[in-house]
Parts: C-alpha cells; sequence; structure tokens
C-alpha cells in the first residue's frame, strides 16, 4: 500500500508597523464549529494549491479568497510547518495594510447543519481578519503557526 502524502496549504502573513510595533494580520474560521472558539484557534490566511499550482500563487490566490485583498511582494520566505493534523503549511509574509474602509469579505462552504438535521447553511471560510500585535497574535495563533512569528520577526528590523 502506497503511503498517505500529507496535504499541503500555503498562506500569506500580512505585517505592518504601527509606530515602533509590529502587527499582523490573522484570520478566525468561520463556520459553527468556532462560533465560541478564539484563542488558539486563529490562522494564517492559507489554503490548498489547486493541481500543479506554484505554492506562492496558491497563497496570493487564497489570501484574496479569505480575505478580499491581493497582497503584493515582496516576500519573506518563512518556510513551512506541519500541523497536529500532519498538514504541512508553507508561507510567505509582505508588508502591507488593508485600504482604509476595507470590508472582509471571504469564500463560503456548505455543510449539513444541524449534523443529521438534512438542511445545508453556506457559511464563510474566514468569519474574521484583524491586525493584531506579536504578543497577542501567540496567543491567538494555533500554536503550530507561531514559528511563523518567530521566523518574521527575525527577518524584519524594529523601527
Amino acid at each position: 500500500m502506497k503511503p498517505r502524502r500529507p496535504k499541503v496549504s500555503a498562506g500569506i502573513l500580512l505585517y505592518r508597523w504601527m509606530g515602533p510595533e509590529l502587527e499582523v494580520l490573522i484570520a478566525h474560521p468561520g463556520g459553527p464549529f468556532f462560533v465560541t472558539k478564539d484563542d488558539g484557534h486563529w490562522t494564517i490566511p492559507k489554503g490548498e494549491p489547486d493541481p500543479g499550482e506554484d505554492l506562492l500563487q496558491a497563497a496570493e490566490r487564497e489570501f484574496f479568497e479569505e480575505t478580499g485583498f491581493r497582497p503584493c511582494g515582496p516576500y519573506i520566505d518563512l518556510d513551512s510547518i506541519q500541523q497536529k493534523g500532519g498538514k504541512i503549511v508553507h508561507a510567505w509574509a509582505a508588508e502591507g495594510d488593508l485600504p482604509e474602509g476595507h470590508i472582509h469579505q471571504c469564500n463560503t462552504f456548505s455543510m449539513e447543519w444541524p449534523i443529521e438535521s438534512g438542511k445545508f447553511e453556506s457559511f464563510p471560510e474566514i468569519d474574521e481578519v484583524c491586525f493584531v500585535p506579536i504578543s497577542e497574535a501567540r496567543v491567538k495563533l494555533k500554536d503550530r503557526q507561531q514559528p511563523f512569528l518567530d521566523r518574521l520577526l527575525s527577518q524584519v528590523q524594529k523601527r
């Protein structure tokens, strides 16, 4: 039997300077399972590449699909991490900000809800995005994505 390959995702960690403080954009997963979950459940905007798609292009596409905003480089390669479920997440960082008045918009997914009800509802993939200081991101992000913050910090200079 052929071993199963781990799933792969690609994402972008958008960052900005607010005076001397570095902030990053994080995303809260949508859907009924995450409504009451906060600390330790946020993520960088990311998603799975299409077959044959370049990972950075997938990261840019997914970022747009989840935030409604197109980031632009130059990019800092933050390498990859492996999440608890085995998924490999590749990430890049880019300096940027959301345009003033930006309204979060996101792709949706459909699922049976409540479970075994026979009714299907549509939910946003991401229900909120926001910039937070690195110290807050350390609390809110999934623990396995924490190395992306350290790698970003090692690559950017404090202002």
